[in-house]
């Protein structure tokens, strides 16, 4: 199954909601940082919902960043999206080794730990909006969750969902945002509650084959559940020997001089995709002029 995202509406635009597919979102992060199984959920699920809130930008160019920093062993995640469903991300420790947790499922909330989680949208605008929480698990749904009920003021329900096969490989990955808009009346909200209560989690409904238009129509489909959009969704980094030039650029002069004086070439990484660029000695004095 491809990648994608589904826009949709319910209760007569009472609800907004919106899913994703993302196996191969996730695969190719794991791919890139050779992540071990709780990082590859953990970032899985970031990702994942870092795509769907992009689309919910109007802007071509909107950018949206969530940026984890917490005290647990994968020490920070880091993921950035546009508004077409184009994400990347990268953990700071790609590999942490912990036990299952006592539902015996990757324990996400323990390799996360306290921390905060920071929501930067840059619209365009002279200063870009910034919303901050407290980590409420580490377990990254309910976090989401906790986000746009605290800092956006809109009730929500995020479910995420990260499949690891026996071999590492990510085997499923999706999930769902749901949004209840203001003056939605208390029946609608409870049947929305109780629907969310009784449906099987994010992988079991993407293992049982279904698609994002599923997972909605299995939560909403008793209440005028429509489709309104879709858009295919992808791990995508936009970095370039001429970005890592001009980032090699800002060291200061005697850092330059000194890289320069060693005589080698040097390489550097992408953080986000992890693709390595190569620059001789020559093109490190072109740089310093």
């Amino acid at each position: 199954m491809r990648d994608y995202i589904v826009r949709a509406t319910a209760a007569d635009g009472q609800i907004r909601a919106f899913a994703i597919t993302s196996r191969g979102i996730a695969e190719a992060a794991r791919t890139a940082h050779g992540t071990s199984p709780v990082v590859t959920a953990a970032l899985g699920r970031l990702l994942s919902g870092a795509a769907m809130m992009g689309t919910m930008m109007k802007g071509e160019k909107d950018l949206l960043t969530v940026q984890i920093q917490c005290s647990g062993p994968v020490g920070g995640l880091t993921v950035t999206a546009d508004a077409n469903g184009h994400v990347k991300g990268f953990p700071r420790e790609a590999v942490v080794d912990l036990p299952l947790n006592a539902q015996g499922k990757l324990d996400v909330g323990g390799a996360v730990g306290p921390g905060v989680m920071r929501v930067v949208k840059d619209m365009g605008l002279k200063e870009p909006y910034v919303g901050q929480i407290a980590l409420q698990t580490g377990e990254i749904a309910e976090d989401l969750t906790y986000y746009f009920a605290a800092s956006e003021q809109v009730p929500s329900a995020v479910g995420l969902g990260v499949l690891v096969d026996t071999d590492y490989s990510v085997k499923q990955a999706g999930g769902f945002i749901l949004q209840v808009m203001p003056y939605t009346p208390d029946e609608v909200i409870e049947g929305l509650e109780q629907k969310i209560r009784e449906i099987p989690s994010v992988t079991k409904m993407l293992e049982a084959g279904r698609t994002p238009e599923e997972m909605l129509d299995l939560i909403l489909g008793d209440m005028g559940l429509r489709i309104t959009d879709e858009t295919d969704a992808a791990f995508l980094c936009d970095c370039s020997k001429e970005r890592v030039s001009r980032a090699i650029a800002t060291l200061g002069e005697k850092d330059l001089d000194d890289i320069i004086n060693d005589g080698e070439a040097i390489e550097v990484k992408c953080q986000f995709c992890n693709k390595a660029y190569r620059f001789e000695v020559d093109e490190l004095k072109e740089i310093r002029k």
